[in-house]
């Protein structure tokens, strides 16, 4: 009845485990690590405490020397755990409890009973974890080890025979050789249920009968419990993280920078194409497609600022051979540049500039001056955009002046962006100062 009902305990604790492993999530097994990177971006040290069910059978059945009948006692372990790597790591184990047996079969003197107490053993195990080496499994919740290892062990053996003669043996110290296989289900960040069945080769002396020079005695514990993560608990624990975990999450955040930087091309390739379209000029007559009126005007035709051909002037502009800029000229290009002001953004000049440039347009017209335009802007918003302004607001003022007689062929309109600043950038007056419009006269 006792064995009944253990194993029903035994099947109810398991399917308790499973099910709270299969609600647990376990999405934060790589937050802040890289491809590849090195163990310090993750927890490396751990801690075990379980407890279970030491006996000298064990489920396969050999090494039982006779002793068939179970009697199941508490067994407890604890260990201390370094990972190495996502799948191995090297674990110190200590381990206590007592085991017993009985063999129904003896007579006379032959050993009936034993009963080994284990004070302590400590072993160091090499623990291989199977799931992180399977990449087919994106980040698994239960995940199946093994361990191995060797150890020290000390026990002491009360034998009681057939007949009734009990004896008890010196506590002795032996090598032994436990090997562990379980589940560990990962039920929070750092966390993990321990369920495993763990069979210890031990010296021939531990339960008190003699055997064959090469038979060692064989015990079980199957045990359960919960493994720690030691250490800085915003870090992933490096046993729960399977490598390609790590690089599927960057690889989903390059190809999201690669997409939006593929994106942002198509836009500036259909922005240039665009700024280009613009400043075209197909006839040739100095004015930009944008500005232009009256496409296809002859070539050598004089246009205005909307590039419509100029009325005849009976008067033809004299012309200096002799071109000298005077101080006078200068006041006159540096007002107009002091009041030359645009609609915010655009190139549409604002009224209170047209009486300074209609003194321009008249020195133009007077001295036949050629003039350069160089259009400049801060650094604010895109380049392209910053080129495109810079241009059209001269091209603007070249229009203007045109428009009131200048010769176009004698205007030069250049824009700049922000490639040539004056001030610096870092402040509003800065930035004033460089959205300008430079006036060369020569």
């Amino acid at each position: 009845m006792k064995t009944l009902y253990f194993k029903k305990a035994s099947m109810l604790a398991v399917a308790g485990l499973l099910a709270t492993s299969a609600f647990a999530q376990n999405t934060t097994t790589v937050d802040g690590t890289t491809i590849l990177g090195p163990s310090t971006e993750y927890r490396t040290w751990s801690i075990g405490i379980n407890a279970g069910v030491l006996n000298q059978s064990n489920i396969f059945g050999f090494n039982r020397d006779g002793f068939d009948k179970l009697k199941h006692n508490v067994g407890y372990s604890a260990y201390i755990k370094k990972q190495i790597s996502p799948s191995f790591g090297l674990k110190a184990q200590y381990l206590g409890g007592k085991v017993a047996g009985v063999n129904e079969n003896a007579t006379g003197t032959m050993v009936s009973e034993f009963e080994t107490k284990l004070p302590w053993s400590v072993a160091l195990s090499g623990e291989f974890t199977a799931a992180n080496t399977n990449w087919r499994f994106f980040n698994s919740i239960i995940k199946p080890y093994m361990a191995v290892g060797l150890g020290a062990m000390n026990f002491e053996t009360t034998t009681t025979t057939a007949d009734g003669t009990a004896a008890t043996a010196e506590s002795q110290t032996k090598l032994y050789v436990p090997v562990d296989a379980g589940f560990k289900f990962a039920v929070a960040k750092g966390i993990n249920i321990d369920l495993g069945y763990q069979l210890n080769w031990a010296n021939q002396d531990f339960d008190g009968k003699a055997g064959g020079q090469y038979k060692n005695d064989l015990f079980s514990y199957a045990h359960a419990g919960l493994e720690i993560a030691l250490g800085d608990g915003s870090k992933p624990y490096l046993g729960n993280s399977n490598p390609v975990a790590t690089i599927k999450a960057n690889y989903d955040e390059l190809k999201a920078e690669r997409d939006a930087l593929m994106a942002a091309n198509e836009q500036l390739k259909s922005e240039i194409s665009t700024i280009n379209n613009d400043l075209k000029d197909d006839d040739g007559d100095g004015v930009a497609n944008k500005f232009d009126k009256c496409p296809n005007t002859p070539a050598g035709t004089k246009v205005d600022g909307s590039g419509c051909p100029l009325p005849e002037m009976k008067n033809e502009t004299k012309v200096v051979e002799k071109i000298v800029v005077t101080e006078e000229d200068k006041k006159v290009v540096d007002e107009a540049i002091k009041n030359l002001e645009f609609d915010l953004g655009k190139a549409t000049i604002r009224p209170t500039s047209y009486a300074s440039l209609n003194r321009v347009a008249a020195l133009l017209i007077e001295k036949n001056f050629s003039l350069k335009l160089a259009g400049h802007t801060d650094n604010t918003g895109s380049m392209q955009t910053n080129l495109r302004l810079s241009k059209e607001r001269a091209e603007s003022v070249k229009a203007y002046l045109v428009s009131k007689g200048a010769n176009a062929s004698r205007i030069e309109a250049t824009g700049y962006g922000p490639n040539q600043p004056i001030a610096t950038n870092a402040t509003a007056e800065g930035r004033q100062q460089n959205r300008r419009v430079e006036f060369t006269l020569y």
